[in-house]
């Protein structure tokens, strides 16, 4: 009898086990959803900022702001795409902390011109950040593409390179047009360029990439697999 009282016992710990991982399932659910939440607020929160400094007369506090975005942007996320970003090169870590210092420098001397330039020195950070990889590799658009294709074609590497460079440009480019609306435009001027029209380029590049790689890469490298 012994026995099929220890078989029992074990059945019932089989039992259990499914719905102790379903439960856990369900606990990190919320948590996941709650993290892409933040990531995406954390995200937006940036341009929105500088859109609405053009209202505030006290710098120091969208420097404080910036700080705390700052660094939210590379706490928050989930799944693979959330710990990419949390893996910081050391280019990275240059990066965050010129930025860091540019924002306490804001909340320290109260300057709005200093706050001006801040979205000049963001495109530098990324130019800094994406260049790096374009020496180094993996570039920074093949990383993100590996997340969801691991194995990526060579094509398709070539690819990812040349619009790694694309984007280095776009981000030379749009920090020295926004250098000068810092050092020339009156601040509502500025405050739109940089908090919404200087995203909508970057929407219409997505966009233009997008469509390149779906009407011409993929149709190109279907055909050279067929031939």
């Amino acid at each position: 009898m012994q026995p099929q009282r220890s078989h029992a016992h074990g059945a019932s710990d089989n039992a259990q086990a499914p719905r102790a991982t379903q439960a856990d399932s369900a606990d990190e659910r919320p948590r996941s959803w709650a993290g892409f939440a933040l990531g995406v607020i954390a995200k937006l929160a940036y341009p929105a900022v500088i859109l609405c400094a053009w209202f505030w007369d006290e710098p120091r506090f969208v420097g404080c702001l910036l700080f705390a975005l700052l660094w939210l942007q590379r706490c928050a996320g989930t799944g693979a795409f959330g710990a990419s970003l949390r893996k910081l090169t050391r280019v990275d870590w240059a990066v965050a902390f010129m930025l860091s210092v540019a924002s306490a420098a804001i909340v320290w001397t109260n300057s709005e011109l200093l706050l001006r330039i801040y979205p000049s020195l963001v495109n530098l950070g990324l130019l800094i950040a994406f260049g790096a990889t374009l020496v180094r590799g993996p570039t920074m658009i093949e990383k993100f593409a590996r997340i969801g294709t691991p194995d990526l074609s060579e094509p398709a590497i070539r690819h990812t390179r040349r619009v790694t460079q694309i984007w280095c440009g776009f981000f030379l480019a749009n920090g020295v047009f926004s250098l000068y609306t810092a050092l020339y435009w009156p601040r509502e001027a500025w405050s739109l360029y940089n908090g919404a029209i200087a995203y909508g380029l970057i929407g219409l590049l997505l966009v233009g990439e997008i469509a390149w790689r779906y009407l011409v890469i993929l149709p190109r490298v279907r055909r050279s697999e067929a031939a």
